[in-house]
């Protein structure tokens, strides 16, 4: 039996809100989740934050789940929290009648007023359950002024008044950052539901956590301090919480957290400039861990290597040129055959379509690339580089002692070697303008290897 195979299930979730489109950043914490269900023999649950009415929209979900699948990401199970609004509703209900959710009814301005008079008496500044205090009257008073309440979770650490909070410890043993802790008494009560009557995150995720199984929450550091809170609202609807994984966040090379307002490094933007899915996947992956950022040629071979605890406790900065150089080394590897369609998508096909591949592909950087050079070989040369002086002279001289066909590799070489031997010229000097001659960029594909596919008949109408 595998070490795998010890190891119970696991059931996981990616949780996005369809408010934009996923970017490089989420894609990072869905590869965590997904690759850590696939290594347990588990469940990847991809679940809509979708209660947030007025900003969701089902086109933002609709991308999100093709951005998923095209990275490789199939989710088990897909669910809406929308659909979903009985069953929180349920649990605030139970947390009412136990004395946990109560009603709160001060305005954005108030609850400022009192944290910066309490950071200037020295004191945290959270919130001191005013609201508490209100009596029946009181609150009558305050609907009838037509005040909406929203409702707080009462956190769980006190002994005997709410008033007198006592330092309260919660502990996890975190898949990526090892023993946390995280003091009740430092925090806030949350606030889970709105004064329109709408959830905010931390209720309906509790809740779907625990009816839908959810083992492990794997998500970004930003979520560590809110932790202890959901434990112990897990702890208070009757369940234990699962187990925690935060791992490191992605910025931008200037440090700056990714948006998903910001479409430039969005999963669908990634996919449009060319690149590979595997590039992204094995950045968005091993970039700030401890295993060296390289191109992964698969899911599988990315799975071998994926260890949640191999993340940095700081965070990764995320680089586009970097992801550059992946998607140039997973397209220098890919055969013909995984990219002929994508190739005929760009006009090329035929007998030709093959043997330019392999010409072409160690010099591009995107399969698109290929477009360049075709025009090259089909059409002329490109009007990048041109000929002067003495070179265009040598040129001239050097294309009437062309083999004659068939061609193949070895054409080049036997017809610089008679260049060499008409001229006297050599290296540089003999193979540039040659180059720039057939192709009109200073630099490429073997010629030995274009030669052929140019063919002598093409090769001589490109004669200065």
């Amino acid at each position: 039996m595998t070490e795998l195979e010890d190891k119970r299930p696991a059931t996981v979730r990616f949780a996005p809100s369809p408010t934009g489109y996923i970017h490089i950043g989420n894609a990072r914490t869905a590869l965590f989740n997904w690759l850590f269900a696939r290594q347990n023999h588990g469940e990847f649950i991809l679940r809509f934050d979708d209660t947030d009415e007025a900003r969701s929209k089902t086109e933002f979900a609709d991308a999100i789940r093709a951005d998923l699948e095209w990275l490789g990401i199939e989710p088990d199970t897909v669910a809406w929290q929308s659909k979903r609004a009985d069953a929180y509703a349920a649990a605030a209900d139970q947390l009412r009648e136990a004395g946990l959710l109560y009603a709160c009814y001060e305005t954005g301005e108030e609850l400022e007023r009192r944290r910066k008079l309490r950071l200037a008496r020295r004191l945290p500044p959270v919130y001191g359950r005013e609201a508490l205090k209100l009596t029946d009257e009181d609150r009558a008073k305050l609907e009838a002024d037509g005040r909406k309440p929203h409702w707080r979770f009462l956190l769980p650490n006190y002994a005997d008044s709410p008033f007198e909070t006592r330092r309260t410890e919660i502990h996890w043993d975190d898949l990526v950052r090892g023993p946390q802790t995280v003091d009740l008494a430092s925090m806030s009560d949350p606030v889970l539901v709105r004064e329109d009557g709408t959830y905010l995150y931390t209720l309906p995720s509790v809740v779907d956590d625990i009816e839908m199984g959810v083992t492990h929450i794997i998500r970004g550091d930003d979520h560590v301090t809110n932790t202890g809170a959901q434990i112990a609202l897990f702890r208070a609807l009757g369940s234990d919480a699962p187990a925690f994984g935060h791992h490191n966040l992605l910025t931008a090379a200037t440090g700056e957290g990714l948006s998903k307002r910001s479409s430039a490094l969005s999963i669908g933007a990634l996919r449009e400039a060319g690149y590979e899915p595997m590039a992204i996947n094995s950045l968005a992956v091993l970039i700030g861990t401890s295993e060296s950022v390289a191109a992964m040629p698969s899911m599988a071979a990315l799975l071998e290597l994926f260890r949640p605890e191999s993340a940095s406790k700081s965070a990764a900065k995320f680089d586009p040129a970097e992801l550059t150089t992946l998607n140039r080394a997973l397209v220098h590897d890919l055969s013909f055959k995984t990219v002929a369609k994508r190739l005929e998508s760009l006009g090329i096909s035929g007998q030709k379509a093959e043997p330019f591949w392999n010409a072409v592909r160690k010099n591009i950087d995107f399969v698109q690339d290929v477009s360049r050079w075709w025009a090259v070989v089909e059409d002329g040369p490109a009007n990048e580089e041109r000929l002067d002086g003495d070179d265009v002279d040598f040129a001239r001289e050097a294309f009437l002692l062309l083999p004659a066909e068939p061609w193949d590799h070895e054409t080049w070489t036997a017809w610089t070697n008679a260049v060499k031997a008409q001229t006297g010229r050599k290296g540089r000097a003999l193979f540039m303008p040659l180059r720039i001659a057939l192709t009109g960029i200073r630099s490429g594909p073997e010629l030995a290897d274009l030669l052929p596919l140019i063919g002598r008949e093409g090769t001589l109408a490109r004669r200065p």
